[in-house]
């Protein structure tokens, strides 16, 4: 039985997770001039830079002048991200991003040792760190995040009990730690959702965990970005990341094609036809679709920004 949201929340990732991956370096006022057109759809949760090694993620360099350089809208939570103490430090020190904490595990321990060089066993360890480095600075720690949740290349699906077990580790170090998780993030790092597998996850967190708020960060590498989201609606999911034109993707994924995130315009565009409200205006985010684009200097895989919405269609039609 589907259980449709009337309303969805986004997170657009784009200006973080779409500029790290590109190969050339990208300008800082293009940076800039995309994160503010974008802060003039209607979106109200932006991820703009992280706070990593320059040398291990060169297009996020120049994170604080991005930060320094946007003209901030009203109503618009502004955020980044980090890895560790340090990166943490920087962000605070903008003054200007919204400082949230998390607490963050992986399904494959393959995967997370090629993205991070470390075990299982080293990165449940560290989460208690982490959670006291954030109480330390007076941040909140609400979040969890589950990496590779749907599936490995390297190890091949992951069972249902897997989530399970490693969501009730998650809530133990939070309980230990004094602070209370109210959202889980299910993150489809190599794209090996479907929708069959959404709604069977997401459907055994839900059991266990009726009241917890659940949301998708999907990747279209398989070009099941927006069948998963449809799933995920479906099942009354009600919070999503994506990222304008479908930019984005993990360089320690192991993939051949393109691995982009699910599209904003695209996530909207579904939203819309179906009246589930997103408060995001469809043209202007196609115009930030066709920006990006220009911006990286290649194709981007976004599929509204080049078809259109069907409002002008509807309109003239009607004329």
């Amino acid at each position: 039985m589907s259980d449709f949201p009337k309303s969805i929340s986004i997170e657009e990732d784009g200006p973080r997770e779409g500029f790290q991956v590109e190969k050339t370096l990208i300008p800082t006022a293009q940076k800039i001039e995309l994160i503010d057109a974008l802060s003039n759809t209607g979106l109200k949760r932006i991820q703009i830079a992280s706070f990593v090694r320059p040398d291990a993620v060169p297009n996020m360099a120049d994170s604080e002048q991005v930060v320094a350089g946007i003209t901030p809208q009203p109503g618009v939570t502004y955020t980044g991200l980090w890895l560790n103490e340090k990166g943490l430090e920087r962000a605070i020190a903008t003054n200007r991003l919204h400082i949230e904490g998390s607490i963050t595990l992986s399904a494959s321990e393959t995967f997370l040792k090629r993205n991070q060089n470390r075990t299982l066993e080293q990165l449940i360890e560290s989460q208690h760190t982490i959670v006291e480095m954030y109480k330390r600075h007076n941040v909140d720690v609400t979040t969890a995040n589950l990496m590779a949740t749907f599936g490995c290349n390297f190890e091949g699906d992951i069972p249902e009990e897997k989530v399970l077990s490693l969501a009730g580790i998650m809530f133990d170090i939070a309980a230990e730690h004094g602070v209370t998780i109210k959202r889980f993030g299910l993150l489809d790092t190599m794209a090996w959702a479907t929708p069959d597998r959404i709604k069977r996850i997401v459907g055994a967190m839900r059991n266990k965990y009726p009241d917890l708020a659940l949301s998708l960060h999907l990747h279209d590498t398989r070009g099941m970005g927006i069948a998963n989201a449809y799933a995920g609606l479906e099942m009354g999911v009600a919070e999503f990341d994506s990222s304008i034109a479908g930019m984005g993707g993990c360089p320690f994924a192991g993939h051949k094609g393109a691995a982009g995130n699910v599209c904003t315009e695209d996530l909207v565009f579904l939203c819309d036809e179906m009246g589930i409200e997103t408060g995001v205006d469809l043209e202007a985010l196609v115009d930030c679709g066709v920006l990006a684009e220009k911006i990286v200097g290649h194709s981007l895989p976004g599929a509204v920004k080049v078809g259109g919405s069907l409002k002008r269609l509807r309109e003239r039609a009607a004329a």
